[in-house]
C-alpha cells in the first residue's frame, strides 16, 4: 500500500461535498454523486466512495455554473463557509 492509497489521506466524495458545503445534506450529496456528472482529476465519477485528496482537481457541475476546484486541504469538520472554503481554490 503506498501513501496515496491510505484512506486517512483521502475523503469519499460524497462527505467532501457536505463538508465544504456544496451540499445541504449528505443524501443530496450521494444523489449528486451517483449522476456521474462530477469529475476529479478529468475522469467522471459515479460513485459517491470515489476518494478526494489534496491536489484534485474537481469539476462540479452546478444549477448557477460549472466549478472547477483545486482541493488545497481537506476539511476535518462542517464548519463556517469561511472555514470551507479555505479548503479548495476556484480554477478560472
Amino acid at each position: 500500500m503506498t501513501d496515496s492509497d491510505d484512506p486517512v489521506d483521502a475523503l469519499r466524495l460524497d462527505k467532501w461535498l457536505w463538508l465544504t458545503r456544496f451540499c445541504k445534506t449528505r443524501a443530496i450529496a450521494q444523489k449528486l454523486a451517483t449522476k456521474g456528472r462530477i469529475r476529479i482529476n478529468g475522469r467522471p465519477v459515479d460513485k459517491p466512495h470515489a476518494l478526494v485528496r489534496v491536489n484534485d482537481v474537481i469539476t462540479l457541475p452546478l444549477p448557477a455554473a460549472v466549478k472547477v476546484l483545486k482541493v488545497l486541504s481537506l476539511p476535518v469538520r462542517r464548519g463556517p463557509a469561511v472555514e470551507a472554503q479555505a479548503t479548495y481554490e476556484p480554477i478560472p
